[in-house]
This record gives structure tokens, C-alpha cells and sequence, in this order.
């Protein structure tokens, strides 16, 4: 039990890169960008590949990460220059990409046993979490610039923030970008974490990465940029130990896991709906009562007044 928690942690770390570039599109920019289930495998497969070829983990780790902001790029591009509605932009890549990372790979999947990866020597949960830390302040850094102030304007009223001369065509672009590169490097870390780069890894990414960010929100808030990507990392994490927990459930099995993330996604969505409910119906029911001791007091100063 203790061990598979500590699994769990360490995996919501990995995953809490590509949580944050789920938030950057589906939360900042309003893009419903389903690019993410290849570009995550894109990531791994860089990565697997270079390692495998003699290459520096770190090296091909930053690859990775370019070549997820490449795929968002065209997506973006897809997009803006092409005039794709954004669904489609989003399915056409990750189709597109189905087949490129099938190139990358050069077969179905590659094994990183008994390669050197960024986790050969390093304990993931004594140093992710202070990485994870450190690329969640630049991003709220990042996202308090003028191009950042731009980017989240982009997502809130792109009539508006045209009207002040931005080109929200460079900042979708940019955002998307941003996002792919995050969940990318996920996939790479992921695929050294793992000990291996599979072609088919990436299937069902996007609605983990929806599941962390709605948990996230629904258990600690997003009333600000600092609190909404807190709540990214940390609905990362806890998704994955909801998971580690629904599994050690004797009826359910390994296979069954698409299904839960299914129901934790559909809790995660009723439960704001659910609060807002049992807030509306306290509040009339105390205004019910406050009205009806006003009614009582009331009446019984006009019995008073009636006596005297």
C-alpha cells in the first residue's frame, strides 16, 4: 500500500507537466486541443530514440520538449492561417502524428532497459518535486508578462485584445505551442521513468490531463493564476492516487482503467454543479427562516399593539 502511494506521487509528478500544458490550452486560451494524445507520445519517442542512440538524456529530453512545441506550432497554424475549425486542427495532428511518431520509434515500441536515463541515478521523488515547483513559478511568471497578459486576453476576448493591436493569431500559436512542448516533456520522462517508448502511449492522454486540471480546480480552487496552476499539479497527483486507490479494489483490474478515469472525470465535473446546488438551496432555506421569524415578530408586535 505505502509503496504503490509513493508510485502514485511519483507518476502525478511526471504528469503534472503535461496537466499544466493542458490548463495552458483548455483553461487560458478556450482551444479544445486534442493534439495532446500524440504529441505526448512524440515527446517519448525523441527521447527513447536519441537515449537509445548515445545521446544525453538531458539532451534528448530537451528535444523532446522542441519537438512537442513543433507539433503545437502546426497545429496552431492549422488553425489560425488555415482557418481549421480548432477541434478539427487538434484531431487532424494527432492523426498526423499517429504515423510520425511511428517513424520516429521505427517500430512499435523501444526499450530503454539498460540505458542511461535522466532516473538511472536520480531519486524522482526527492528532485521532481522541485522541478515541478520551479516550471510552475516560471509559468506564472511567464503568464504575468505583457505577452502573457496578451495570451490569457487571447483566450477571454479576442475581439478585445485585437482591438488594442495584438496579433491573437501569434499568441494561439504560441499558447499551443507552449502547451504540446509541457506535455511532451512530459511524454519524454515519462518514457524514461517507464523504461520504455511505446507508439501507443499517449492514447487517452488528454482526458488525464482534463481529469487533473478539473480535480484540481474542484478540490483547491483557480480564483488566480498561481492557485489555478497549483490546483493543475496538485489534481495531477491526486488523480493518480484516486487511481492507485480504485485499483486495489478486488472487482476492478488493470484493464478497467479507462473507465475509471471515465467516473473520476464525470465526479470531478459534478461536484462544482453539485456545491453550487447545496450553497443555493442552504441560502434559501436560511432566507426562508430569517423571513419567516420577521413574519412572527411582526405579528406578534401587532398583537401587542393591539392589546394596549
Amino acid at each position: 500500500m505505502y509503496n504503490s502511494m509513493l508510485g502514485a506521487v511519483e507518476m502525478g509528478l511526471l504528469y503534472a507537466f503535461m496537466a499544466l500544458g493542458v490548463y495552458i490550452t483548455f483553461r487560458i486560451l478556450d482551444f479544445p486541443d486534442l493534439t495532446v494524445d500524440g504529441s505526448f507520445t512524440t515527446g517519448g519517442a525523441i527521447a527513447a530514440v536519441m537515449i537509445t542512440n548515445g545521446y544525453s538524456p538531458w539532451l534528448a529530453t530537451l528535444c523532446a520538449l522542441a519537438g512537442g512545441m513543433l507539433a503545437g506550432m502546426c497545429t496552431g497554424l492549422l488553425h489560425t492561417k488555415g482557418k481549421i475549425n480548432g477541434l478539427l486542427s487538434g484531431i487532424l495532428m494527432m492523426i498526423a502524428l499517429y504515423s510520425i511518431n511511428l517513424r520516429i520509434l521505427g517500430k512499435p515500441n523501444v526499450s530503454l532497459m539498460g540505458e542511461t536515463t535522466l532516473f538511472s541515478s536520480i531519486n524522482p521523488l526527492l528532485v521532481m518535486p522541485f522541478v515541478v515547483i520551479l516550471v510552475k513559478v516560471l509559468m506564472d511568471l511567464f503568464l504575468r508578462t505583457d505577452l502573457g497578459l496578451a495570451l490569457r486576453a487571447t483566450g477571454d476576448n479576442a475581439r478585445m485584445i485585437r482591438s488594442f493591436g495584438v496579433n491573437t493569431d501569434t499568441t494561439t500559436i504560441l499558447g499551443i505551442s507552449l502547451s504540446n512542448g509541457m506535455v511532451a516533456l512530459s511524454g519524454a520522462l515519462i518514457a524514461q521513468y517507464s523504461t520504455f517508448a511505446d507508439s501507443s502511449m499517449g492514447i487517452g492522454m488528454i482526458v488525464i490531463g482534463l481529469a487533473s486540471v478539473i480535480i484540481g480546480e474542484a478540490i483547491f480552487g483557480a480564483r488566480s493564476v498561481f492557485r489555478a496552476t497549483l490546483a493543475a499539479v496538485l489534481g495531477s497527483i491526486v488523480y493518480r492516487i484516486v487511481v492507485a486507490l480504485a485499483l486495489r479494489v478486488p472487482w476492478l483490474e488493470a484493464s478497467d482503467l479507462k473507465l475509471i478515469t471515465a467516473i473520476i472525470v464525470i465526479i470531478a465535473l459534478l461536484f462544482p454543479s453539485l456545491q453550487r446546488y447545496l450553497k443555493t438551496k442552504n441560502t434559501a432555506r436560511r432566507r426562508t427562516a430569517e423571513l419567516e421569524d420577521l413574519a412572527l415578530r411582526n405579528k406578534k408586535g401587532g398583537a401587542a399593539d393591539a392589546k394596549a
